[in-house]
C-alpha cells in the first residue's frame, strides 16, 4: 500500500515541470544539469533566458558565435543548419548538444524540455527555483573581469 502511494506520488511529480529562473545562471553549467535532469525523465521549463550569462572574454564568445554562423549548406543554406539569434531558441540548441536527440530516447527528452523569454503566464504564479551550482555569483570569481 505504501509503495504503490510512493510510487504514485514520483509520477505526479514528474508530470508537474519543474520551472528553472534563468537570469543570473553560466549557460553551460545551467545546461547540464537541465540535460541530465531532462534524461531522468522529469518536465523542465527554463524562464527568463535572456538573463542567462556566458562566462569569458565577451570579443572571444562574438568570434565563435560568428564562427557558428558561418556554418551553412552550400548547396541550398534554407536546408540549414539554422542559426537562431533568440536567446531562448539558444539556449535550446545547447541543450540539444548535450542530448542524444538523435534517438528516440533524446528525443523524448527533448520534447520535455520548453524555454521562454520572459515568464508568460502559466508559469509566473509558480514558484520558480535556481541551481546555486550554476550560478554566476557562486561560481564565478568577483574579482576576476
Amino acid at each position: 500500500m505504501f509503495l504503490r502511494f510512493v510510487v504514485n506520488l514520483a509520477e505526479m511529480m514528474r508530470e508537474l515541470p519543474i520551472v528553472i529562473d534563468g537570469r543570473g545562471h553560466l549557460l553551460g553549467r545551467l545546461a547540464s544539469i537541465v540535460a541530465k535532469t531532462l534524461l531522468n525523465g522529469q518536465r523542465v521549463v527554463v524562464v527568463r533566458c535572456e538573463g542567462i550569462n556566458i562566462s569569458g572574454n565577451f570579443y572571444r564568445n562574438k568570434l565563435k558565435f560568428l564562427k557558428y554562423l558561418k556554418k551553412r549548406c552550400n548547396v541550398n543554406p534554407a536546408r540549414g543548419p539554422f542559426h537562431f539569434r533568440a536567446p531562448s531558441k539558444q539556449f535550446w540548441r545547447v541543450i540539444r548538444g548535450m542530448l542524444p536527440h538523435k534517438t528516440t530516447r533524446g528525443k523524448e527528452a527533448l520534447g520535455r524540455l520548453k524555454v521562454f523569454e520572459g515568464i508568460p503566464a502559466p508559469y509566473d504564479k509558480r514558484k520558480r527555483m535556481v541551481v546555486p551550482s550554476a550560478l554566476k555569483v557562486l561560481r564565478l570569481n568577483p574579482v576576476r573581469k
